[in-house]
Parts: structure tokens; C-alpha cells; sequence
């Protein structure tokens, strides 16, 4: 199982580069910019700079938890997000894909650079992770959203 790590974090800015506004969804509703725009805000939610709201109950942060952070099973797809993270409710809303890519890019390289100048929040469905949980997920999050656009 792959995590974010200098090596990895290479990987995924040069699949980011391949995106292209015009890049088709596989499925779901978003389109590349928009999707952009949601890994820059789940990036600032796990680096403790965005607060969603959250719905962390038993069954979220222990099975569900689980699954996604310590298995290899592909996440399903269309699984809802938070409202503040959802690109068709309070999630950023897309302006300068060149600016918002750029955005990204940056924000996977801060998420591995050490030392740290930031504290990993709390995730608004498993609650509290270690800093391996977070960066399992990170590169989980970021390469689902990317083969959701074939990259």
C-alpha cells in the first residue's frame, strides 16, 4: 500500500500535470477543475487549516476507517463528502485552473516536506489519525480522485 511519502508525492504532481480542464470524468459529477479544487480542500483539512463539519460514529472510525486506510480495496466510487469539501455545495469554487493546479501541486510538496509547518487536523469521518493514517490517506484521496479522470 502506497502513502505519501517524496517518492509518491512526485508521482501524483506529474499525473496532476496530465490533467487538463477539458480531461473527462470516468464518473461522478465533478469536472477536473472542480476536482482540483476538492483535493486543495481536503488537503487544507488535513493539514488543520479548513474545519468541515463531522459525522465520526463507531462504526466510521473503527470498520470504515478501517477499510480504507489499512486495506488495499479500491474506495468505492460516489461516496458522498462533507458539504464544506462537496464541490456542489460549500467546497472552493473553481476560478484559475492554472493558479488552482498550481495550488496543489504545492500542497501535496508541503504535506511531505520536513520538518512540518503544520498540524494535521482532524478528519471529519475517522476522527483522529496517526501521521501514517494521514499519509495513507492522502495519497489514497489524491489517487482516486486521479483515476477518476483516467490519470
Amino acid at each position: 500500500m502506497k502513502n505519501l511519502d517524496n517518492t509518491t508525492v512526485q508521482e501524483l504532481q506529474q499525473r496532476l500535470q496530465q490533467l487538463q480542464p477539458s480531461t473527462p470524468a470516468q464518473w461522478g459529477r465533478m469536472n477536473a477543475h472542480q476536482m482540483v479544487c476538492h483535493l486543495n480542500d481536503a488537503m487544507s483539512l488535513a493539514m488543520g487549516e479548513r474545519k468541515v463539519s463531522e459525522v465520526i460514529t463507531f462504526w466510521n472510525r473503527t470498520f470504515i476507517r478501517w477499510i480504507a486506510l489499512h486495506t488495499s480495496l479500491p474506495w468505492p466510487k460516489g461516496v458522498p463528502t462533507r458539504p464544506e469539501s462537496d464541490q456542489f455545495a460549500g467546497g472552493t469554487k473553481p476560478v484559475d485552473f492554472a493558479k488552482d493546479r498550481a495550488a496543489l501541486h504545492a500542497a501535496l510538496g508541503r504535506f511531505v516536506r520536513e520538518p512540518r509547518d503544520f498540524r494535521f487536523g482532524r478528519h471529519p469521518i475517522f476522527g483522529e489519525l496517526t501521521q501514517q493514517e494521514w499519509m495513507h490517506w492522502a495519497y489514497r484521496h489524491a489517487d482516486h480522485h486521479f483515476r477518476q479522470f483516467g490519470i
